[in-house]
Order: structure tokens, then C-alpha cells, then sequence
């Protein structure tokens, strides 16, 4: 077993762990919407979104070109730059104030969520060449985990940090240090050179009962977005993303809203969330080896839609620990279960270009989801419209993926008509 391939995946979790402070925003934008004799800057819950919603749309578009920068100049460049950017951005944003929100849209939004892009697309495929295929589930959720478990020491260091230095302050120190220690894990990011990793001993069978899950060839992307099939799956991820991100992005406020201002540790909510968040990415793509892709998917979009249209009696903190594991469970699934689904309809030769298309679903989901749930709440005063659109997304979701199976299983590889 190759020590420079584990080296790589740890370089690539720890540089997950520093870009995973998208997750955290909801500790920011608590605080940006309190009044400015208490810290805060007064913005309203819409403007507090908005340097997220950008982070997200940035993060998302940037993963295309990212992708094929990554295989031209090598992972250590693109994520040195990441690193660097997203720094940057943090840095950037401490320039904002109550009446000067540009800096938090440019900082964190456009540049913070650049970086971040930049970082996340070149992780896991410089981890995932250094091991045979019989590892490479194993080794893209290791990497992957990171990002979603990052909320829990970045939750609590923010709210210290907000609590100690202000918002300008707690943005200067993360930009600080998240521009070392992502700089330095990017520096260990190498794809091996030929010869370097050894084959497998004996290929990979098939579970017993099950049939191995070949790839219906090694589509470019032009084959893949004109079949039907791609253009299903971009529905079901923009829904499954808009849910999750939704809450994930409004976690602190909502348990302060709905709880009456009792419960005052949004940031525990945070890393639970994360974990969960984290856990979903490995367990799902276990579990979906074993009962079926779209079955995991429909069994995760169905049980995510009840979570949504009782979340609003959420008002206790037993009700939200049991609410935010939930979500951040079904929506780290999402992320293990789509990546997982591309390669198995159109194969691993073009997988990195393949899924960062597919991978825009998340980031229109993204821009949807946290944006309609802060106008939501601005004109109603509660998030319970919020939840409902997103269950009917969710049960939409499930229903496409159960008649996609049923009428496109024959057809997953063939274009759509012209």
C-alpha cells in the first residue's frame, strides 16, 4: 500500500476540513442580522443570505473549468490557488460594516467561494489515483467527509471568534488561518507518475446475488447531457441540494426563532449537522452498493420531505438534534449518492468534467434554497412556507427518480432526440 497515496488523502481531507467553512455560515449570518448595539451589523435575513448564496453559485460554476484546470496544471497548483483565494476572501470580508456590504459579497461570496471550488475539485481526484479501484469508495469518502465535518470545529471557533473580536475580527483570523493550513495541505497534493501505483491483485467482483454495475461506456459530456437520464438526475440533486442547503445555510437563526430565543448554542446544531453531514456521505454510498442507487436516493428524498414538513413544530432542543442530524444525514448522502450514479451511466474516463456538470445542480439548488427561505422568513416572520416548498421539491424528486427507473432503464445511454 502506497504511504504517498495516504499522504495525499490526508492532505486532501485536511484541505476539506478548511474549505468546509461554507457549512459555518449560518454563525455569520445570525449575527450580520443583529442589531449593531449588539455586534451585529442589522442586515435583514435576505441580506445576510446573499454572500452565501453567491459562495455557492461560484463554488458550483467554478468546478467545471476547475476540473479540467486540475488535469492540465496538476491538483497542487489549482489548490494552491484555492487556498489562496479563499483566504483572501475572508480577509476581504472583514472590511464589511452595517452600511458596506461589498466586501462580504465580493470576499466571501465571489473570491472565498472561487477558492473554495478550486480546492474541492482537485482533492479527491489527485486521492483517488493513488488506489486501485477496489478503494476508491473507501478514499472518496474519506476526502469528501471532510468537507462536511468541518462545521464542527469551525462552529464553535467562529462563535468564539464573533464573540471575542466582532465580525470584522472573526473573518480576519479564519482568512489568516485558513490561507496556512489549506496552503500547506494543497503543497502535498500530487497525482502519482506512471508505474508508481500497483494494480489490483484480482478485480472486483460482484456481491453475491448482485450484478456488478458496469458503466454504459465512457461518455463525453456532450453525450451525456443529451440524454434524458443526466437531465433527470440534474432535477433530483438541484431539489435534494436546495432542502439540505436551505437549513443548513438558516440553522442558527431557525432555532433561535423557533424556540423564542431559548436555545442560544446554534452553534451545537452546526456540528451536529456536520456530522451527520459527514456520515452520510460514507453510509449512503454503502448502503447503495447494496439495495440499489436510485432505491437509496428515493428512500433519502422521501424521508427528507417528512423532516420538512414537521420541522416547524421543531422548538425544543431534543426536537432540533433530532431535526439537524436528519437533514445534514439525507444531505450528505446526496453527495456521495449522485457522484456515485454519474459513474455508473456514463464511466470514470471523463467522471471529473462529467460530474462537475451534473455538479451545477447543487450549486442552482444552493442559490434557490437559502435565498427563498431568508425572503420567506423577511414576510412572514416564520420559515414554515420555506419547509413546505422544499418537501414538495423533495417528493417531486423521489417521484421523477422512481419513473426514470422505470422508463429510462433501457435507454440510459442513448441521446435525446434532436
Amino acid at each position: 500500500m502506497s504511504k504517498k497515496g495516504w499522504l495525499v488523502t490526508a492532505a486532501g481531507l485536511g484541505l476539506n476540513l478548511a474549505l468546509g467553512i461554507l457549512y459555518a455560515w449560518s454563525m455569520f449570518s445570525k449575527q450580520l442580522t443583529e442589531p449593531v448595539e449588539s455586534g451585529g451589523f442589522g442586515w435583514s435575513r435576505t441580506a445576510a443570505t446573499l454572500p452565501y448564496t453567491i459562495a455557492i453559485a461560484c463554488f458550483a460554476l467554478i468546478m467545471v473549468p476547475a476540473g479540467r484546470l486540475q488535469d492540465k496544471l496538476g491538483p497542487r497548483i489549482v489548490a494552491t490557488a484555492g487556498a489562496a483565494l479563499c483566504g483572501l476572501g475572508l480577509i476581504v470580508s472583514s472590511f464589511g460594516a452595517a452600511a458596506r456590504s461589498w466586501p462580504l459579497i465580493v470576499g466571501f461570496g465571489v473570491l472565498a467561494g472561487t477558492g473554495i471550488g478550486l480546492g474541492y475539485a482537485a482533492a479527491t481526484p489527485a486521492a483517488v489515483k493513488w488506489f486501485g479501484p477496489e478503494k476508491k469508495g473507501l478514499i472518496t469518502g474519506i476526502v469528501v467527509a471532510g468537507f462536511g465535518l468541518a462545521p464542527v470545529y469551525i462552529a464553535p471557533l467562529s462563535k468564539a471568534l464573533l464573540a471575542s473580536s466582532g465580525i470584522p475580527g472573526a473573518f480576519r483570523t479564519l482568512g489568516f488561518v485558513f490561507l496556512v493550513v489549506a496552503g500547506v495541505s494543497a503543497q502535498f497534493l500530487v497525482n502519482p507518475k506512471p508505474g508508481q501505483v500497483q494494480k489490483s491483485a484480482a478485480p472486483l467482483k460482484a456481491k453475491k446475488g448482485k450484478r456488478a454495475a458496469a458503466p454504459l461506456g465512457d461518455a463525453t459530456w456532450r453525450e451525456m447531457v443529451r440524454t434524458p437520464r443526466f437531465w433527470s438526475l440534474y432535477l433530483q440533486f438541484a431539489c435534494g441540494a436546495t432542502a439540505g442547503l436551505m437549513v443548513i445555510g438558516h440553522i442558527a437563526k431557525i432555532v433561535s426563532s423557533q424556540s423564542g430565543g431559548a436555545i442560544k448554542a446554534g452553534f451545537i446544531f452546526v456540528a451536529l449537522m456536520a456530522v451527520f453531514n459527514a456520515g452520510g456521505r460514507v453510509l449512503a454510498g454503502l448502503a447503495s452498493d447494496i439495495i440499489g442507487r436510485v432505491a437509496a436516493m428515493v428512500s433519502v428524498f422521501l424521508l427528507q420531505a417528512t423532516i420538512m414538513f414537521f420541522f416547524d413544530q421543531f422548538s425544543t432542543t431534543t426536537g432540533f438534534l433530532f431535526g439537524a442530524a436528519l437533514v445534514g444525514f439525507n444531505y450528505g448522502s446526496c453527495l456521495s449518492l449522485f457522484p456515485a450514479t454519474a459513474a455508473d451511466y456514463w464511466g470514470t474516463k471523463n467522471l471529473g468534467l462529467n460530474y462537475g456538470i451534473l455538479f451545477t445542480a447543487w450549486g442552482v439548488g444552493g442559490v434557490f434554497g437559502p435565498n427563498l427561505a431568508g425572503m420567506i422568513a423577511d414576510a412572514t416572520g416564520a420559515y414554515t412556507a420555506a419547509y413546505r416548498v422544499a418537501g414538495g421539491m423533495l417528493l417531486f424528486a423521489a417521484m421523477l427518480g422512481i419513473l426514470s427507473h422505470i422508463f429510462l432503464s433501457s435507454k440510459l445511454s442513448e441521446p435525446a432526440a434532436e
